[in-house]
């Protein structure tokens, strides 16, 4: 707790940051080189850390207008946009290439994309904690955003498959890495000051 009494660490809208798979080095990223059956951008998951092609920016869901430094609440709908290409994390009901679970792909351009591009946040507690784990449901189809072991071969060597997952498991938990993160603004500190009363 700060002095103000509120948490320093709350994830908010218009964040930059990594995503990391918890437990493990597995950062999400967007990968340009490659595409997918269905005609989309893959995204894959890499171990290096220090991979500039890793970071996305939480962003309101489709359609929606959010305020830079709003704490995102659990079970809030979002999207994830890829910092370098501009495409936002994307599922619908294509078949994976490698475990044959559901597609995770990038799509849209310059942010745009459609409904299939939302994302809950499911955390513990009130808001998403940026040192905390949490899960990915596409808003949609419900998978879980996921990370299990089925690498690619050429031209992206090494990198895994980053995916939708039906059932809960330790390979859809992430948490943040870097970035750079806001802080939450006047309204949850109204909000907090309201619940004291």
């Amino acid at each position: 707790m700060t002095e103000t009494g509120f948490e320093p660490n709350l994830s908010s809208f218009k964040a930059c940051f990594q995503l990391l798979q918890a437990g493990t080095t597995q950062c999400g990223r967007d990968r340009h080189v490659e595409n997918y059956s269905s005609g989309q951008q893959s995204v894959t998951g890499v171990t290096s850390v220090d991979d500039s092609n890793s970071y996305w920016r939480i962003r309101g869901k489709t359609a929606t207008v959010c305020e830079r430094g709003t704490p995102i609440r659990c079970g809030q709908p979002i999207r994830l946009t890829h910092v370098n290409t501009g495409r936002n994390l994307h599922s619908h009901h294509f078949t994976s290439p490698l475990s044959g679970n559901q597609e995770v792909s990038a799509f849209g351009e310059e942010g745009e994309g459609d409904y299939l591009d939302d994302w809950t946040v499911l955390c513990n507690g009130p808001y998403w904690v940026r040192d905390g784990e949490v899960r990915f449901k596409h808003s949609s189809t419900e998978v879980l955003l996921s990370v299990t072991g089925e690498q690619y071969g050429r031209p992206i060597s090494g990198q895994k498959e980053v995916h939708g997952m039906a059932q809960p498991s330790q390979n859809n938990y992430w948490k943040t890495m870097e970035g750079i993160f806001m802080k939450p603004t006047e309204l949850l500190k109204t909000e907090a000051h309201h619940a004291e009363l």
